[in-house]
């Protein structure tokens, strides 16, 4: 099929020839003649061409040329690269000057290969940047790739995805395009099924025009209108396939080399008709494939006149000759490169005296060489031109969008730029309210993975899958992240926590077991009633001290072990409120040294228990130990030895204020750290093995005879304890924080009840509601019924 846009590089080579002609400043008094071939899409082909433009005649007779006149100095051309180096092979042997218009290529930019080859193009490296610029601006993460099946697309696909892992972007999948295939091969069904399917939204099309028409032949049978698709240079191929319903590159956008406004080329386009240049029957096949109809004069009885107001400005959205393409401008600037190149070397020949006849100087192709090198110029739009590798210092694309709709538009809207100075010195600038998207999609479409996640979670890739794909997953209790898709949450400081959302850090409010709140509030009330309590139990064993149940198990050791207890309950008041130095200081050295006395004082009761009843004969040593009150000097001794641990512990690491900031969410709580665990554990151990200790004394003594024997409540009193205590080390170490303080409150309170019960509470039953038992004529009653 004909690619009538195309003819716009006839056109624009005309006009370029049409201005240096008319320009006196450039080759006065000399015109520049051309040649147009034909160049078709086949090897055979475009060698038989070439070497019947280098023969000169219809037999070919290679390395021999049969013109007398019209030899040609160089050839522009190359819609394709593959074009160029197949005929730039033949053109070295000559050393004819080829000058390219088509995309640049890497292949043809081997001097070694093609020392006589010049590519107007400049490399489009930059592009791959503008691609991944724009990805990102509309967080495209994954996309689809379509590159053709050669050099330029090999390097282009390691380059592009290079460039893509470093930006975090993935690669849904690859597919590479043949340069030539059979039409309706049943490959087209799988190949454009496999788009339509496919969960990236994004597609990447890059190669040459061989590669494209086989997405268009497929893709005028097999509509994949739900993809965006993203082009380098405004092809003609695809302008030309954009005029049907519903295409499939309908929204999407390509990057075109920024080329400056060709002052007049636009007055030309709309004033040339096939009658300027009759010799050429394109031009005439052409307008009568945009009219059908010719200008008048024209000698084509069977075809009517055209009216005088025709015009190619008026032509077809899929043709649209008035749009400069990418390949028409360099075909423009390729020729002003010739003619600067030829009046140069005139120059050089007048200024040495050897131009020979002026009407017909002599030139050869290989001449041309060192100026085409050098060459350098500015162009009517304004643009440096030259071959020189670094010739542009800030590369420029105009980004354009795909508009189709209403069907047959066929519109090239620019809707941004891309500027690259280097690969850190970029620019993307887009005007998103002039995209017009694919019909598929109401608003700016996604190409994700994986969907993003939000502030709060973070990402957790998926194994076996590109880093694109993941899962969310909500950060602890601990930490926040406040961005969208982040790696890793961020731990809140100490003095902080997050909220519910996970988004941001909250200050901690600093707390503590006071005594406003419940807990405190039920264990100070426990306290002090437990307090007034053994008060009333010590104002009742002072008031009854002359009787015999107060007087049995030494008066003194009772009125030790209830003020003892006291200070028990009292002590427990330490724990609750809020912490400071002192109160940190006394908790653990007052519980220590209490409990030391109130054991030591159950262990002197159980002692003096059993020496009474060792009493046998008067004048033993042992009756004057009971005498003496001997066993009472074990509280003092006990005392000192817990005296002793206490004061080497306040010595080395005594208890101090400190931070909880874990165990409770959303606030600090004030603790007192006891300094050393092991002299805690130390102080805790010595009054563990005095009730140990008081344990086995007093049920050693439980079945000794004697009516007021409180050895089996001294027993039951230190079996409580004991048990109250042993329980409370896993408890205590299974706790944090306020619940641990209210465990050690508990405990305290818990074993002083023990003793307070079992000791003292059958002796005020007794003493208050059976006082009849409690003189020595009940005694008396009672030890005659046991027996005794």
């Amino acid at each position: 099929r004909w690619l009538w846009k195309n003819y716009q590089h006839v056109l624009a080579f005309h006009f370029a020839i049409q201005e240096i002609n008319k320009n006196p400043h450039l080759l006065p008094n000399m015109s520049l003649g051309y040649q147009f071939y034909n160049g078709f899409p086949s090897d055979q082909f475009t060698l038989w061409s070439t070497l019947h433009w280098l023969s000169g005649q219809g037999i070919f007779a290679p390395n021999y040329n049969c013109k007398k006149q019209d030899k040609s100095v160089a050839i522009i051309a190359g819609t394709t690269a593959t074009f160029s180096a197949e005929i730039g092979t033949l053109l070295e042997l000559y050393k004819i000057p080829q000058i390219t218009y088509g995309p640049f290529d890497p292949l043809l930019s081997d001097k070694d290969r093609f020392p006589s080859l010049y590519q107007m193009a400049t490399s489009d490296s930059s592009v791959v940047h503008g691609m991944i610029s724009l990805l990102l601006h509309f967080g495209w993460t994954w996309v689809a790739l379509f590159v053709s099946d050669d050099m330029k697309g090999e390097q282009f696909l390691r380059y592009f995805e290079t460039e893509m892992v470093k930006k975090g972007l993935c690669v849904a999948f690859t597919q590479k395009l043949p340069a030539t295939k059979r039409l309706y091969a049943s490959t087209d069904i799988t190949f454009m099924t496999g788009i339509s399917l496919s969960s990236a939204n994004v597609h990447i099309l890059y190669g040459e025009v061989r590669s494209l028409i086989n997405v268009d032949f497929a893709g005028e049978y097999f509509l994949t209108v739900g993809k965006v698709w993203i082009m380098v240079a405004k092809w003609n191929i695809v302008v030309h396939e954009t005029y049907r319903a519903l295409h499939s590159f309908h929204g999407g956008f390509s990057f075109s080399p920024r080329k400056g406004e060709i002052p007049g080329l636009k007055h030309f386009l709309k004033t040339v008709d096939p009658s300027h240049y009759p010799e050429d029957f394109y031009f005439t096949k052409l307008w009568f494939h945009i009219f059908t109809c010719l200008p008048s004069g024209s000698l084509c009885g069977e075809i009517g006149d055209c009216p005088p107001n025709t015009s190619l400005e008026f032509s077809p959205g899929d043709i649209d000759i008035m749009t400069l393409s990418d390949s028409s401008y360099f075909i423009y600037n390729a020729v002003y490169a010739v003619a600067h190149a030829l009046h140069k070397m005139f120059l050089e020949k007048v200024e040495m005296g050897s131009l020979g006849d002026a009407a017909q100087p002599k030139l050869l192709p290989w001449q041309l060489h060192p100026l085409l090198k050098k060459i350098q110029f500015r162009n009517s739009a304004g643009y440096d031109i030259s071959f020189h590798e670094t010739r542009h210092d800030v590369v420029q694309y105009d980004i354009q969008n795909i508009v189709n709709f209403p069907v047959g538009l066929g519109l090239m809207v620019n809707i941004g730029k891309f500027f690259s100075k280097s690969s850190h010195d970029q620019a993307l600038v887009i005007n998103e309210e002039m995209i017009e998207w694919p019909i598929a999609f109401k608003k700016t479409p996604q190409s994700v993975c994986s969907q993003s996640c939000g502030p709060g979670f973070r990402k957790v890739p998926q194994e076996g899958r590109p880093v694109c794909c993941y899962t969310c997953t909500f950060c602890t209790d601990r930490d926040i992240s406040n961005q969208t898709d982040a790696e890793q949450c961020i731990p809140c400081a100490d003095h902080e926590y997050p909220n519910m959302e996970r988004n941001r850090c909250l200050p901690k409010l600093v707390t503590f077991l006071a005594f406003e709140e419940s807990l405190g509030m039920a264990l100070a009330c426990m306290a002090l009633c437990f307090s007034v309590l053994t008060a009333a139990i010590l104002w009742v064993f002072v008031k009854h001290r002359d009787t015999p149940i107060v007087k049995a198990n030494n008066r003194t050791l009772s009125y030790i072990l209830l003020i003892t207890l006291l200070l028990c309950f009292l002590c427990s008041l330490l724990f609750l409120g809020r912490p400071n130095t002192a109160t940190c200081l006394l908790q653990q050295i007052t519980f220590g040294l209490v409990f030391t006395v109130a054991v030591s004082t159950v262990l002197a009761k159980t002692i003096t228990v059993i020496l009474a009843f060792k009493v046998t004969k008067p004048g033993r040593t042992i009756r004057r130990l009971l005498v003496s009150g001997a066993s009472n000097s074990v509280i003092p001794i006990c005392f000192l030895i817990q005296l002793a641990l206490c004061g080497i512990w306040l010595g080395t690491s005594p208890p101090f204020i400190d931070t909880d900031a874990h165990s409770e969410h959303g606030h600090i709580i004030l603790v007192c750290n006891k300094g050393s665990a092991t002299a805690f554990y130390c102080v805790l151990g010595y009054l563990g093995s005095l009730a140990l200790a008081s344990f086995t004394v007093a049920f050693l003594a439980r079945n000794l005879p004697d009516t007021f024997n409180e050895a089996k409540f001294l027993t039951f009193s230190m079996l409580v304890f004991c048990s109250v205590w042993v329980t409370f080390l896993p408890v205590y170490h299974s706790t944090k924080g306020k619940v641990m303080v209210a465990v050690e409150v508990f405990s305290i309170l818990a074993s002083s009840v023990g003793l307070l019960g079992c000791i003292f509470l059958p002796k005020c039953y007794i003493i208050l509601l059976r006082p009849e038992r409690n003189s020595l004529k009940g005694l008396k009653k009672r030890a005659s019924s046991k027996g005794f």
